[in-house]
């Protein structure tokens, strides 16, 4: 799959005047290298759920799993609907928003590509015998667990710094 070519806008309303929108090549970077994202779904109540989980940037969507037992594989069996962000906890840096639909992942080959790249960017998280999650990208493989994908459908970038923006895009 090709990586997404969104449409970019710079929402000035919120933005520095100096401010420029952050190009995708950015957004991208700081979607492959961040280490933990936080998965916001709804009950089937409406109300919301938040959870941090690791996530995997990959042919243009994000990848996160799951066990069919938690909350969040709950909420997206009744609405698949979901934002999943990242960023740094401070002033400095660029938070991101992407929001998206969850399609369930069943294909081996894909699985096997999604467990290959978690246990390359997790390294030894994945790979070690006492790893934290030693045993997870076999899990994948074998679709032990959920897998997710979520193409970004409108994304959010928010610049903070000197200067502050905040960066519309439409896939």
């Amino acid at each position: 799959m090709t990586e997404p070519d969104p449409d970019t806008e710079l929402i000035g309303a919120f933005s520095s005047p100096d401010a420029k929108p952050t190009e995708w090549s950015r957004a991208l970077e700081e979607l492959t290298s961040a280490e933990v994202y936080w998965l916001s779904t709804v009950r089937p109540d409406g109300r919301l759920h938040v959870t941090p989980l690791l996530a995997i940037w990959l042919e243009g969507a994000l990848y996160f799993c799951t066990g069919p037992d938690e909350r969040k594989a709950k909420n997206l069996s009744s609405n698949r609907h979901c934002v999943l962000t990242t960023g740094q906890s401070t002033l400095e840096g660029l938070d991101l928003v992407i929001e998206g639909t969850a399609d369930g992942v069943t294909e081996t080959a894909e699985l096997g590509r999604v467990a290959s790249t978690y246990e390359s960017k997790y390294g030894s998280h994945f790979a070690e015998p006492d790893g934290t999650w030693s045993g997870l990208a076999d899990a994948i493989r074998r679709a032990d667990v959920l897998v997710y994908r979520v193409a970004p459908e409108t994304g959010f970038g928010f610049g903070k710094g000197g200067t502050f923006s905040q960066t519309r895009w439409r896939f």
